[in-house]
């Protein structure tokens, strides 16, 4: 798995324009690591639960969630925050997240092995 992650600015609006701070993460999968996420059906797997700067207040959750399918194949997933701080900590939750994901993936590899406890 290897992860590229990049820190932008961004202009949104027409009369008043206001910026924000775009991070934009693309994650590429080995070939191992992408059958495995498809022959367990864990592309629809929520990674995250996030808000965008730009949500309004009565906005789902639904649309802003990060999920397997939204970075597989090399798609590049864009999101918006509100200044270089708040990206900075998303940065540091996305890549622990990123981190559990190949644990996630690495133990859905094979079956547990057959063990008898004794207590």
């Amino acid at each position: 798995m290897r992860i590229n992650v990049r820190h932008t600015n961004k202009q949104v609006g027409l009369l008043f324009k206001k910026t924000f701070i775009e991070v934009s993460v693309s994650v590429l999968f080995s070939h191992e690591e992408t059958q495995i996420i498809r022959q367990r059906n864990l592309t629809r797997t929520k990674l995250m639960t996030r808000r965008p700067a730009t949500a309004k207040v009565d906005d789902h959750d639904e649309p802003f969630e990060l999920q397997v399918r939204d970075i597989l194949n090399g798609k590049t997933d864009r999101f918006l925050l509100a200044d270089p701080s708040a990206a900075k900590r998303y940065q540091d939750a996305l890549l622990e997240t990123l981190a559990q994901l190949k644990l996630w993936i690495s133990d859905n590899a094979e079956i547990g092995d057959d063990f008898v406890v004794e207590l």
